[in-house]
């Protein structure tokens, strides 16, 4: 058995990566809550956008001193984007304290490139250490991205897009609802392009019909759905397919005028709210996500007043904006017309504003309901509460619902009244 510290930054995805790796060491791997008590301690890194780089850098300097006061060193393996992004052999002489480092080019060798570092014995076998608790598990469902977004350095740190088999993941999602996990979350850069370079005969709904059947399963949910791939053929299927799945939907539009959008190189629909409207044909009640990218070059107070136009006018059930920033590498950042920070975040900030009045109104609406929540965790200070979501709620990036009452713990999914509604937050009582 090794004992391992771990430190998973960025996306789920990035989670995913990591459990995979610690659960296929071919050896019992013991977690651990201080270094001081590791035999290896991994850092699986950031590196989409300049602050995840300082955050992920930062994170390396400061394990790399706090590991240089003990008495017993642990291994040290850095993962990830970082890696991916500059290349071990550049960061290697930055921080040759680093012992292993991990580029994702290949996050299948990652295994065997830590088993042998670690000098183990036994057989690298495919494997997964769960880390979110018994309530639910990220799916990753392929790697890499086959878009060309003018802002985004996903496709030259992760490659290409590449689906995972659907056989593989039938397995993979049988295994985690057999350990007791009621939700899975399928994530990938694009979860629409799934099955599209291996020949699957309908796409996404091929790999749905193989894991809607899994028994037990209680929910299932889609991240990450870009906005071309939501044809009405797939709408159609999700819709007769019904539940498991939940009629979330996360699609990251990024903006809403479409000068904006073409300077983005996002190539879909000009007008976004005819992907809106499409996913409410089907789906009257759904619950839609997005993430939208203020202070993009070029970006007018006539676009950005289109912008905030739109999500008044759409009024989404969750939504993320982030100010741009132009990252080194990308067509973007060498665009003309930058934006100036002050005005970015000021834009940001206000839509955001706009944003949580449209969340504090319909959260209200469920007031005096009677929903199903899945309880995810335990209060960290109140005894007796619990944190937990309702179907319209994602795990990690949506607002939550605290719960309380009979049989509720991690993992239950329970009937339960909204006695209370926020401005992004229920309460809750079973």
């Amino acid at each position: 058995m090794i004992s391992v510290y771990s430190i998973s930054l960025g996306c789920p995805k990035n989670r995913v990566d990591t459990e995979h790796l610690l659960g296929s060491l071919g050896v019992a791997v013991q977690p651990v809550e201080h270094l001081s008590r590791a035999d290896v301690v991994l850092i699986n890194t950031c590196g989409f956008i300049l602050p995840a780089v300082e955050e992920s850098v930062r994170t390396i300097v400061e394990t790399i001193d706090d590991l240089s006061g003990l008495r017993k060193r642990p291994l040290l393996a850095v993962a990830g984007c970082l890696v991916g992004r500059y290349g071990a052999k550049e960061l290697a002489s930055e921080l040759p304290e680093v012992d292993v480092w991990l580029p994702n080019q290949d996050i299948t060798a990652w295994p065997a490139m830590l088993a042998h570092a670690l000098k183990l014995e036994g057989a690298v076998t495919p494997g997964r250490l769960l880390s979110t608790g018994p309530s639910y598990a990220w799916l990753k469902i392929s790697d890499g991205c086959r878009h060309n977004c003018s802002f985004c350095t996903i496709p030259s740190i992760r490659g290409g897009h590449r689906s995972t088999p659907a056989d593989v993941l039938e397995r993979e999602a049988r295994d985690l609802v057999a350990q007791g996990v009621r939700e899975l979350v399928l994530v990938a850069q694009d979860v629409t392009a799934w099955g599209e370079d291996i020949g699957a005969p309908h796409g996404l709904a091929t790999l749905l019909e193989r894991l809607l059947p899994v028994p037990g399963l209680a929910r299932l949910r889609l991240m990450y759905l870009y906005p071309a791939g939501l044809t009405r053929e797939l709408l159609g299927f999700m819709r007769d397919a019904g539940a498991p799945l939940v009629p979330y939907f996360d699609v990251p539009l990024q903006h809403a005028h479409p000068d904006i959008l073409s300077r983005m190189g996002r190539p879909f629909a000009r007008d976004p709210r005819r992907v809106v409207e499409r996913v409410r044909d089907f789906f009257p009640d759904a619950a839609l996500r997005t993430s939208l990218i203020v202070g993009f070059p070029g970006e007018t107070d006539e676009h950005y007043a289109a912008l905030t136009s739109f999500v008044e006018e759409t009024r989404f059930t969750h939504m993320g904006v982030f100010a741009y920033r132009a990252e080194e590498g990308t067509p973007a950042a060498e665009m003309p017309e930058q934006v100036e920070d002050r005005v970015k975040v000021w834009r940001r900030d206000a839509l955001m504003e706009v944003q949580a009045e449209i969340s504090e109104e319909l959260l209200a609406v469920h007031e005096g309901t009677r929903q199903q929540v899945l309880v995810d965790a335990p209060h960290e200070e109140w005894p007796g509460l619990h944190t937990g979501r309702t179907w319209f709620q994602a795990p990690e990036i949506d607002g939550i619902t605290y719960v309380s009452g009979p049989g509720v713990e991690p993992g239950a999914l329970v009937e339960a009244d909204i006695v209370e509604t926020r401005t992004y937050d229920l309460v809750a009582l079973a």
